[in-house]
């Protein structure tokens, strides 16, 4: 299904709006700055005094200089040509030679920290409090413990990628599991979708083997994924289960970056921080074990879904939903306006 001038879903240039990840919270110290290119815009990224995280288009009004070059003071940023002085707004609160400010602004953007991650809000609307971070279902209100896995590139559209997760034929011919695998979606809010799947078989793999004996039925596992382009997997026996959170954005030339971050229950104490360093490592060799065969495939991929069949229909069910969502530009992040079709009478 190539790109069309009203579906978003693989288009090499437009993305969903939504909470889009940055760089990881340790890499931003209290009063450093960051120069980053995300989806197309560069921006400067500092936090402030107050521990605040300031995200804002990288140049200054006045000539155009990076404002990464500047220097953090308090909770607002000193462009490093002229010295002109930027609020956590945006706006300019100081003109040295003047003796005074100006009417002029730098655009800010909503930010926010989670799973050790900074992310950027990146869109023309307020995200408020309807449009939340993504999270996993069984997490939404719990405190974690987290790690990061592999950071990568792939060559080909966060969409697709995420498609993977819930290409129910692909776990028999790629990951030689036996498996019997029907998807059921259902919509977590507007901006997220989740796939629940009811597995059967498998146990000729020795993953399946492992972890059959920890299920009271079937093995199952869970996806929701969040603005078409952030992924969380939820994979385990009853009474323990494994998070994944792909943290994915779209890379110029409709290509994907992303990052993998391990989650777990926060737990206390020193045996609890003990248990969790095991139970990371262990979420991160579950993932490894779906993703080795896959890295192949999306370095040479150009997807064409021409002839769905049934066992594609999540597959469809997760392009509707990404088009359904407010679409932005690359750079511009500019909300994409569809043209009305004339339709007959």
């Amino acid at each position: 299904m190539p790109a069309s001038a009203d579906s978003t879903f693989n288009h090499p240039t437009q993305f969903v709006q939504g909470w889009y990840w940055a760089l990881p919270c340790k890499d931003l110290a209290v009063g450093r700055v960051k120069a980053i290119s995300l989806l197309g815009r560069n921006l400067a990224i500092y936090r402030g005094a107050s521990g605040q995280v300031v995200a804002m288009d990288a140049y200054c009004p006045h000539m155009g200089a990076h404002l990464a070059e500047g220097k953090v003071e308090g909770d607002g940023i000193r462009c490093f040509f002229h010295n002109w002085k930027y609020d956590a707004g945006g706006n300019c609160v100081e003109v040295p030679s003047l003796g005074r400010a100006l009417p002029v602004r730098v655009r800010t953007w909503h930010t926010a920290e989670k799973y050790g991650m900074i992310w950027v809000w990146v869109g023309q609307t307020d995200p408020g409090s309807t449009a939340p971070l993504p999270f996993a279902p069984e997490l939404e209100q719990v405190e974690c413990d987290t790690a990061f896995g592999a950071r990568f590139v792939k060559n080909c559209h966060p969409n697709v990628l995420l498609i993977n997760a819930i290409d129910a034929h692909h776990f028999n011919t790629v990951h030689h599991l036996p498996l019997e695998i029907v998807f059921e979606r259902q919509a977590l809010n507007a901006h997220a979708v989740t796939f629940r799947n009811t597995t059967r078989g498998g146990d000729d793999a020795w993953l399946i083997r492992l972890i059959r004996p920890l299920y009271r039925q079937e093995v199952t596992y869970s996806l929701c994924y969040w603005y078409g382009s952030t992924g969380t997997v939820t994979l385990g026996p009853d009474f323990l289960h494994f998070y994944i959170l792909f943290a994915l954005r779209l890379a110029e030339g409709g290509k994907t970056e992303g990052q993998t971050i391990l989650l777990t229950r926060q737990r206390s104490g020193c045996l609890g921080w003990v248990i969790n360093r095991g139970l990371l490592w262990l979420t991160q060799q579950v993932g490894n074990y779906f993703a080795k065969g896959d890295t192949q495939v999306f370095q040479t991929i150009q997807f064409d879904l021409k002839t769905p069949i049934k066992a594609d229909q999540s597959i469809l069910d997760l392009i509707q939903q990404v088009n359904q969502q407010t679409a932005v530009h690359w750079g511009t992040w500019e909300t994409v306006i569809i043209p009305e079709r004339n339709l007959p009478t």
